[in-house]
């Protein structure tokens, strides 16, 4: 029996997490898992480790978190296992060429788009905002490029209607696990053939800030539905209600003609909350106030009037 190639796996969040499970499932031969230090995080700033440490410390592997990747130290600690694969699933930091040339045979990432369409960041949520119907994962041959290396393998996803950037995540969390165990078994036999890509046919998914997610309400409310299922659940689609922020979880465009101004509340049934929109009207099905908690629109009317002719900005 071939002797299985020896791995190192980089990666940081929940979205890395499948592929690192399906290595062990598949007894695979990971020597060390390499993360990103622990952060403080939510509201008390309490100091927590990255979802991939805690997996690989339940499976029983090594893990190093280097505070920089740019160092000798870092590049001796990689090379001394002797790696014949680096596996990269969303480590969160462009990997640097010596580190790219440490393993015998290849360093390869797992890219949650149909490259070379979505390089970047955040390629799930702009493939929602920008109403495509389908998206995948790629594996490729990384080189010093954001995303721009050869690619092994790739495979296809239908986005769902109501597919939010959370539920489609989660689908190509379990897809790159997948791609990537065959990915793996096709370079260890062989049987594959990287692709240069087609560098005239590729788009950019830039990082999502919190603002990013404000509501332009002279957009089209079709326009505007893809938007807000493509920021949930993060950062987060809202409009401001005079100074209140209105977080807006879920809504359906509907195709009527509309003379109000973009923003403003229209008149509809006691319980909804329909908005004028550049072209067509959006009504919201799932909101949260600055301080509440998230509710149908219903619920959230009995205790919070947004009256017919309100502007929201």
């Amino acid at each position: 029996m071939k002797k299985k190639a020896k791995i190192i796996f980089m990666g940081t969040p929940e979205f890395a997490v499948p592929a690192l499970k399906a290595l062990h499932k598949s007894n695979q031969n990971v020597a060390l898992v390499v993360t990103r230090p622990d952060r403080p995080k939510g509201r008390g700033r309490k100091v927590v480790p990255p979802p991939v440490k805690e997996v690989a410390i339940s499976l029983g592997y090594e893990v190093n978190q280097p505070a920089a990747i740019r160092t000798v130290e870092f590049e001796k600690r990689m090379a001394k296992h002797k790696p014949d694969i680096i596996v990269v699933v969303a480590f969160g930091h462009i990997i640097p060429k010596n580190i790219l040339a440490i393993p015998k045979i290849a360093t390869i990432n797992v890219h949650a788009s149909l490259l070379p369409k979505y390089r970047g960041p955040a390629p799930i949520q702009w493939a929602i905002i920008n109403g495509e119907i389908e998206t995948g994962v790629t594996t490729m041959l990384m080189d010093e490029g954001l995303d721009t290396g050869d690619i092994l393998l790739s495979s296809k996803i239908k986005i769902f209607s109501d597919d939010t950037s959370g539920t489609l995540h989660d689908r190509l969390a379990d897809l790159s696990a997948d791609l990537l165990i065959q990915t793996i078994k096709s370079i260890e036999t062989g049987d594959i053939n990287p692709i240069p890509q087609d560098h005239t046919q590729a788009t950019y998914a830039p990082l999502l800030k919190k603002n990013d997610g404000r509501i332009n309400w002279e957009m089209p409310a079709q326009t505007l539905e893809a938007f807000i299922r493509g920021m949930t659940p993060w950062p987060g689609a809202f409009s401001f209600h005079g100074n209140k922020r209105l977080k807006i979880f879920k809504a359906i465009a509907i195709i009527i003609d509309t003379v109000e101004t973009p923003g403003t509340v229209v008149k509809r049934f006691p319980d909804e909350l329909c908005i004028a929109t550049g072209k067509g009207v959006l009504s919201v099905i799932k909101i949260q106030g600055e301080s509440g908690k998230r509710l149908l629109i219903k619920d959230f009317l009995r205790g919070y009037k947004i009256p017919p002719g309100t502007i929201l900005s």
